[in-house]
């Protein structure tokens, strides 16, 4: 048996990896599997790997992780399966692949191929709820939702962050998503702009000055501002459209869209261009002077 493990989905990717490992070894024991980072290896010691016949064991695993990185090897990835031997199952491991590449199709074509693309994010929350369960904890849709938000689309982020919680009480509720998680630094940015509007320009400040001290650069933090920006005219401009149909036509998560649609409300159009069209002023300034850019971000805040 030959499988192809790829994909940009990090956490299912390892995960059937895991499973598929655990129930070799549950047959066939620990030294029935040999794993090996194939970036490096040169082409014979994968070949003897994949010939040698098992030792003290009816069967063996190889797995070979980054094939495909190794350009030299990759190139003879037709020989090397049909060398395998009848006594040896192999998992290729190669979530990054080049799908442009030869040795992909070959690898889709003569292996058992799985592909584990990243979740719409869309669907993050849905999955957190039913993957709660799955651990005997309690999370409402609305409270995944807010932690998504916090965290980010990243699968493997919130299936850690979602055992810290389990741990710390099986009903998770939104006071202690507060307490164990950090906010991602886009989370922080929209907290930002909401105090800004709100003209608690302090607070915006401090918001500020916490993403330099954890060493978020100030580009980054314009990034963020024009994602939000980019979120905020979505808003102004989705009519009576539900942020169902905006979430997909946009590929934007419902959550940050409702939210903008609520930052947005009392912000009228000519002051939206503005503050898009200084954002702009800013950006092209620090790349064609020398601008502090800190503290041009910090006069753009408080002029919110």
């Amino acid at each position: 048996m030959i499988i192809t493990i790829t994909g940009k989905n990090d956490f299912l990717a390892r995960q059937r990896l895991s499973t598929l490992t655990a129930k070799f070894i549950e047959k066939y024991g620990d030294m029935a599997v040999e794993k090996l980072e194939a970036t490096d290896l040169e082409f014979s010691a994968i070949m003897e790997a994949v010939q040698a016949t098992p030792f003290l064991s009816k069967k063996k695993l190889v797995v070979l992780r980054d094939l495909s990185q190794n350009k030299a090897v990759a190139e003879e990835i037709e020989q090397i399966i049909n060398s395998i031997s009848e006594s040896t199952d192999v998992i290729v491991y190669d979530p990054n692949i080049d799908r442009r590449s030869n040795t992909f199709k070959v690898l889709k074509d003569q292996t058992k191929f799985e592909d584990f693309p990243e979740i719409d994010s869309r669907n993050l929350p849905k999955w957190l709820v039913s993957e709660a369960k799955n651990q005997g904890a309690e999370l409402s849709f609305s409270d995944a939702n807010y932690l998504v938000e916090r965290l980010g689309p990243n699968q493997n982020l919130l299936a850690n962050e979602l055992d810290k919680l389990i741990t710390y009480n099986p009903k998770i509720i939104r006071q202690n998503i507060d307490l164990l998680t950090e906010p991602t630094p886009q989370s922080r940015i929209f907290d930002l702009l909401d105090a800004a509007f709100k003209q608690n320009k302090d607070k915006a400040l401090k918001l500020y000055d916490e993403q330099r001290a954890q060493k978020v650069e100030p580009q980054a933090i314009l990034a963020m501002l024009a994602w939000q920006l980019r979120l905020l005219v979505i808003a102004k401009y989705m009519g009576s459209r539900s942020t169902t149909e905006v979430s997909k036509q946009t590929g934007t998560g419902e959550f940050p869209i409702r939210k903008a649609r609520d930052l947005v409300a009392n912000i009228d159009e000519n002051r939206l261009k503005t503050m898009i069209n200084d954002a702009l002023e800013i950006d092209i300034k620090s790349k064609n002077s020398a601008l502090d850019l800190d503290e041009a971000l910090k006069t753009y805040i408080v002029s919110l």
